[in-house]
C-alpha cells in the first residue's frame, strides 16, 4: 500500500463496490480483505470492514462505516479517457448499474461515488487551447452536455456548431 492511500466511506457496502469499482480499468484488483477481529460502532466482530483495491495505478480503502458519513460533490474520481468509446463504456458502467447523471461529464455510482468521466481531447480544448474564442466556445458546449461528446466539443470549438 502507498503512505498515502485514499479511503472511501463506505455504508456496509464495501465489498460490493470494491467489486464494481475494479472492473472500470483494466488495471482494478482487489488486493486484500480485513475484517475487524472485535465488535466495533458499526460491525460485528468477523464483518468486512475494509476492502484495499488497486484502480488506475492507485491504492484506494473502503471502509465499512455505515450510514453517518453520506458521499457528496466534494469529493469526485476523475477518469481521463483517450476516446469516445472509452468515454461511453466508463460512463454507462456506471450510470446503467444504478448510477445518475450529472452535468459536464459528471455522474455518481449507485452508492454515492461522484466520478468525472473527462475525456483528454476536452481538457486541450478548454483549458490548453491557445484560441480563447475557441476554448470559450469549446466550455459553453460542453456545459450543456451530461456525458461529454468530444465530436461536439471540437466542433463547437472549430466554430462548427
Amino acid at each position: 500500500m502507498s503512505k498515502i492511500t485514499t479511503c472511501i466511506w463506505s455504508d456496509m457496502t464495501a465489498e460490493e463496490q470494491a467489486n464494481f469499482y475494479v472492473t472500470l480499468l483494466p488495471d482494478g484488483r482487489i488486493t486484500r480483505t480485513m475484517r475487524t477481529p472485535a465488535d466495533t460502532p458499526s460491525n460485528k466482530k468477523g464483518d468486512v470492514i475494509v476492502v484495499e483495491f488497486h484502480l488506475g495505478g492507485n491504492d484506494y480503502v473502503l471502509l465499512n462505516g455505515g450510514p453517518i458519513f453520506p458521499q457528496t460533490e466534494a469529493v469526485s474520481f476523475m477518469i481521463l479517457t483517450e476516446d469516445q468509446a472509452e468515454t461511453d463504456r466508463l460512463w454507462n458502467t456506471i450510470v446503467g448499474n444504478g448510477g445518475r447523471e450529472s452535468m459536464c461529464g459528471w455522474c455518481k455510482d449507485k452508492w454515492g461515488v461522484n466520478w468525472q468521466i473527462t475525456p483528454r481531447r476536452l481538457l486541450e480544448l478548454n483549458y490548453d487551447n491557445p484560441d480563447p474564442a475557441s476554448a470559450k466556445r469549446a466550455m459553453e458546449a460542453m456545459l450543456t452536455m451530461k456525458k461529454i461528446d468530444i465530436a461536439r466539443v471540437e466542433a463547437a470549438a472549430a466554430g462548427e456548431a
